[in-house]
């Protein structure tokens, strides 16, 4: 189809465009149709007149509308003209396969155009020949700052840190900090700070650009500047970084290496990118489904779910042994095979609410040995409580039902013991992992619903079997 023949290449269709997004926050379909049809005819003029001015989180939802060969052409349509910054704003998934389908020279180009952190991102999933092939085309102080983000541990302030930053002596005046600003071509696009460091780049103090904007070009720096006192570690975990952050409304902070020199800046930016991250992680993992994106092919996808669908398969089994050691109480009593699934959703239930709470304390480290016993002893308050609240309703329900109270008195006290057991279990299992250096949000939800199954199971038909062959 021509260009002359497309529909959306009216005035008002190209209006349209400006704005992307329809009411529903998702990419306008007829957008979509448009640049689909730019990239089918090779259009490269259409395609920079209305990609290239998009911002680069703007791209980064367009590339993950698009159809996987349809990003690769949008690409390589595009040339120079693509913001490879936006290769940041998508999953992992589509990352690899734009980059994966792309030279390493054409790669090595666009990354000496990015920020130093952005270009790391892109970086790092690559195999290490790769790596090694695209920063020997750079100038060499770029490919030496990248190497060293790149030799840092994953998932840490290094990794994460941008290297590029203002830092000048304590020895110089405040005119000498504003002309070395105005006549230097290399700064950061954008900074807040400016740090003060000595003769061996050991940092020693930092200014804020409204200090420097307010003092009188005579003084000089060290007058005005102030300790650092929240420089973070290069090896610190990301996640620790962005508690940092946090607790103390940082914009941006040093990041220093193990003899205290200033090796990079970590920015506000990043550092929500990492909360969103994190969360992400934590909330997949509580499902069991570990890194997964909506991306990923089918297979990777069910490999990814199977592992835990296996330990779930395994507590099952556990649950249902538990039932077959009451199977002649339950042939006698069928009542007990309809009420009993009751007993074990209620208490899963309430074992999942205190399981999140105690996971997010647990991440955002607001749990600690400290406060540990007083927490377990409101969880196991709560629960008591809510079972009795619960167990109350469910017996005047139960003992209707089936006309029979004494029934409905034991499937009551079976909730309260359940409902019990899931609040200890809730925070007790997330607790032990944690303290045994595994990570609560991957194994918690597994272990809390066996905990609940065998338990429930266990007290209502084991109460059952009691009271009726006592009467």
């Amino acid at each position: 189809m021509s260009e002359k023949q497309r529909p959306e290449t009216d005035p008002e269709a190209v209006e349209e465009h400006r704005d992307i997004y329809g009411e529903d926050g998702a990419i306008r379909a007829s957008f979509l149709s448009h640049i689909g049809a730019a990239i089918a005819d090779r259009d490269v003029l259409a395609l920079r007149a209305d990609v290239a001015d998009l911002h680069q989180s703007e791209l980064g939802d367009l590339l993950e509308a698009l159809l996987p060969e349809q990003r690769q052409a949008l690409v390589s349509l595009m040339g120079s003209d693509f913001d490879f910054t936006a290769l940041t704003e998508v999953d992992d998934t589509i990352r690899a396969q734009i980059v994966e389908s792309m030279p390493n020279d054409q790669i090595a180009q666009a990354v000496q155009e990015l920020d130093s952190d952005d270009a790391v991102y892109i970086l790092e999933d690559l195999p290490i020949e790769d790596q090694d092939e695209i920063l020997a085309q750079l100038p060499f102080t770029e490919r030496v700052r990248l190497r060293r983000s790149l030799d840092y541990p994953e998932e840490t302030a290094g990794r994460r840190m941008q290297t590029e930053f203002v830092a000048v002596p304590p020895f110089w005046t405040v005119g000498q900090t504003i002309d070395y600003m105005r006549d230097e071509n290399e700064l950061p696009e954008s900074f807040s700070q400016i740090f003060v460091i000595d003769p061996t780049f050991r940092l020693v103090g930092a200014v804020n650009l409204d200090r420097i904007l307010r003092t009188k070009r005579p003084v000089k720096i060290e007058e005005v500047m102030h300790e650092t006192r929240h420089a973070i570690p290069a090896t610190m975990d990301q996640e620790e970084a962005a508690q940092v952050f946090e607790q103390y409304d940082l914009l941006s902070a040093a990041v220093v290496d193990e003899s205290e020199r200033l090796v990079g800046v970590l920015t506000i930016d990043d550092v929500v990118d990492v909360i969103q991250q994190e969360a992400e992680e934590d909330l997949l993992r509580m499902g069991g489904v570990g890194d997964e994106e909506l991306s990923d092919r089918v297979l990777t996808t069910s490999r990814l779910r199977i592992p835990w669908l296996f330990v779930n398969l395994g507590t099952a089994f556990l649950s249902a042994s538990v039932i077959s050691l009451f199977d002649g109480t339950i042939e006698h009593m069928v009542a007990l095979a309809v009420l009993m699934p009751i007993v074990a959703s209620m208490g899963g239930n309430a074992a999942t609410q205190t399981m999140t709470v105690t996971v997010r304390a647990l991440a955002t480290r607001d749990l600690d040995i400290y406060n540990a016993g007083r927490i377990i002893r409101r969880e196991a308050s709560v629960g008591f409580i809510n079972g009795f609240i619960f167990a109350v309703l469910i017996g005047i329900i139960a003992g209707f039902w089936f006309s029979d109270f004494q029934l409905g008195g034991i499937i009551a006290a079976a909730m309260i013991i359940n409902m019990m057991a899931a609040a200890l279990a809730g925070i007790l299992i997330p607790l032990c992992l944690d303290k045994a250096g595994a990570d609560p949000a991957i194994a918690s939800a597994v272990f809390v619903t066996m905990v609940t199954d065998v338990v429930g199971f266990f007290a209502f038909l084991s109460l059952a079997a009691w009271w009726f062959n006592l009467w």
